[in-house]
């Protein structure tokens, strides 16, 4: 495995860790998917250009365009919260409740 590889690779796992032990905060949630995404974007940037494949290199950018979709529901997710519950806490989210 190359140093770049890894490089990303462990970028997408730190996330990936992040997002799955550190759920107290909605934004730290939303962070840790974001970097995911970047991650992801690069990997896969780097690798259309690694391996010349004229073909695919729209894919990143399209994963780019979907990420920031997801970006600016999240954030529009966060706000929402934040007005009716009063905070961004995970644990104070019940949605059995009305």
């Amino acid at each position: 495995m190359t140093p770049v590889h890894f490089t990303f690779s462990s970028a997408f796992i730190l996330g990936l860790a992040g997002l799955a032990f550190h759920r107290t905060h909605l934004l730290s949630a939303l962070l840790c998917l974001e970097g995911m995404m970047l991650s992801l974007f690069v990997a896969l940037a780097l690798w259309s250009l690694q391996f010349n494949v004229t073909n695919f290199s729209a894919a990143p950018m399209l994963l780019l365009a979907f990420s920031a979709c997801e970006a600016g529901a999240g954030l529009a997710l966060l706000v929402a919260t934040a007005r009716t519950h009063g905070t961004d806490r995970l644990q104070s989210l019940n949605l059995l409740q009305c």
